[in-house]
This record gives C-alpha cells, sequence and structure tokens, in this order.
C-alpha cells in the first residue's frame, strides 16, 4: 500500500475519533449541567449568626 494511502486512512480517522470524542463530551457535560440545575433548586439559603463567645458562625436559632 502506498504511504500516502495509510496516512490518508490515518488522519481520516484521527478525524472522525476527534468528532466522537466531540459529541460524546457535549453530551456528558449536558447531562452533568442537567443534574446541576436540578440540585441548585433544592438547596435553600441558611441564615447564620456568629457566637460572641467562640467566634464561629451558625445557623440562626428561630
Amino acid at each position: 500500500m502506498p504511504p500516502f494511502l495509510i496516512v490518508a486512512l490515518g488522519a481520516l480517522g484521527a478525524a472522525a475519533l476527534a468528532k466522537v470524542i466531540a459529541a460524546e463530551t457535549r453530551r456528558i457535560n449536558g447531562a452533568l449541567d442537567r443534574h446541576r440545575a436540578s440540585e441548585a433548586g433544592d438547596m435553600k439559603a441558611v441564615p447564620l449568626e456568629r457566637d460572641p463567645v467562640t467566634g464561629d458562625y451558625r445557623p440562626r436559632q428561630g
């Protein structure tokens, strides 16, 4: 087989592999974005107040 055909087939294979990897990356990132968006709605802000004795911040009582 002539060397230019081997190089051409290698380049074609590399391009196809790059396309598959890019599509898979977009698919996985989309799934992660949907998952993060669903978790963001569950989180609620907890008001904190400073404990004057220790100086630590703790959830507000009441």
